[in-house]
Parts: structure tokens; sequence; C-alpha cells
């Protein structure tokens, strides 16, 4: 876990133990079918991840990082974001907002009507920045709740690309290590970019420092 004032990786002259081609997905699968091994990452262009490391198919910088990773319901584990809802950049005036509760750290923080919850390890989703403060490094996940209005979203989405979109009163801002979400009704969830059913409830805890990456 990376602290304030420290630099983030080490200088290696290890390689890798797995070398991985994929999405990040494909990369958080590395946590159950390789635990603990030094991980190469040939990412695809989905890989949301690699954008934020600045991490492309030649890479051969020598450095190791500690990756955080997001445990999904206990069961899963992710490395770039979870998303409860339509996800910002898919968002339209015509959306349907839901009832949810959002409980970060035992505390609640979102009571109300939103359209998404956003559990973020790394800083992109479609490729947009849409978590300018988010670092897979840092031992924490951002969590941002989308409860803007019809009217309000189409300007969000112009903004999406810079990280200009927040701050904005109705987009709540937390950080944290377990974020519990209660939903109205099943809401889609999309786990590392890919569609994973409905649900009523979410549960995400950070695993800090959980995957050996050689950049």
């Amino acid at each position: 876990m990376i602290r304030k004032g420290e630099p983030w990786g080490a200088r290696t002259d290890a390689s890798p133990d797995v070398t991985v081609h994929g999405d990040d997905a494909t990369l958080a699968a590395t946590l159950r079918d390789a635990p603990g091994a030094l991980v190469r990452l040939v990412p695809s262009e989905a890989s949301e991840i690699a954008r934020a490391l600045g991490l492309t198919g030649s890479s051969d910088a020598g450095i190791e990082v500690a990756l955080d990773v997001l445990r999904v319901d206990g069961a899963r584990d992710a490395v770039n974001a979870v998303v409860l809802g339509t996800r910002p950049d898919r968002v339209r005036a015509w959306s349907r907002a839901a009832s949810v509760r959002v409980e970060v750290d035992g505390r609640d923080r979102f009571t109300g009507r939103a359209t998404a919850v956003v559990v973020a390890n790394g800083q992109f989703l479609g490729g947009l920045d849409a978590v300018p403060r988010g670092h897979p490094g840092d031992g924490r996940f951002e969590v941002q709740v989308y409860a803007l209005t019809p009217g309000e979203r189409a300007g969000m989405r112009r903004r999406l690309a810079t990280g200009t979109h927040v701050p904005h009163p109705r987009i709540t801002q937390v950080t944290g290590k377990r974020v519990v979400v209660t939903a109205g009704r099943a809401l889609p969830v999309e786990i590392d970019g890919h569609r994973s059913g409905r649900t009523l409830t979410l549960t995400v805890e950070v695993r800090p420092a959980s995957l050996r990456l050689l950049l």
C-alpha cells in the first residue's frame, strides 16, 4: 500500500511468474489461478487499469507494484471498478433512478435516488477520467454516487473525459475500505467492464496490495 510521501513500486530484476493477455477481468482472474504470482499484463484496449498505469504491451520498466484489489460480495475480484446501475458515460435523461442507501466503513453516506454507484480502484471507465482521484495502490477505493437530475446528465457526460464533472453537488464522493449498497429494486452490476447480472445488495471490500504486477 502506498503511503503519503512514499514512491509506489520498486525496481526488480525478477522475471514474471505469469504473463496474461487481455483486459482487467483477465488480470483479476490471476488471483484465483495463480495466487501470489508476479504478473505481467499485456493489456487489450479494454484494460482500464493499464490506462491508469500508463501500461502498454511493450512496457518493460522492471518495476514491481502492489495493486489493490476489490472483493465483490465476498466471492469475486476486480482490479478497476464495480458499477451498480447505469454507468455514468451511458446515462441519459430518460435513465431511471432507483432508491439506494450507501454505507461506507459503517457510516451512512447517501440515501436517496441515484442512477449509479461507482466503486473504483482505478481512474478510468470507458476510457474516460471518471474517477480522477482513483489510485490502485493507496489501500482504499473511491465511491461515487450519481444523483444528477435528467437535465444535468448530458453536461456531466461531456466533462467525463477530462475529469471535470467532479466536484458536483449531486455526485457524492467518498473514500473507504468497505461499502454496502442496498437498492430499492434490482440493478445491473458491472465488474471490470463485464455485466454480472442484477442485484438488490452489493458489498465491496478492498484487499490492499493483493496483486503483484510487473511494469
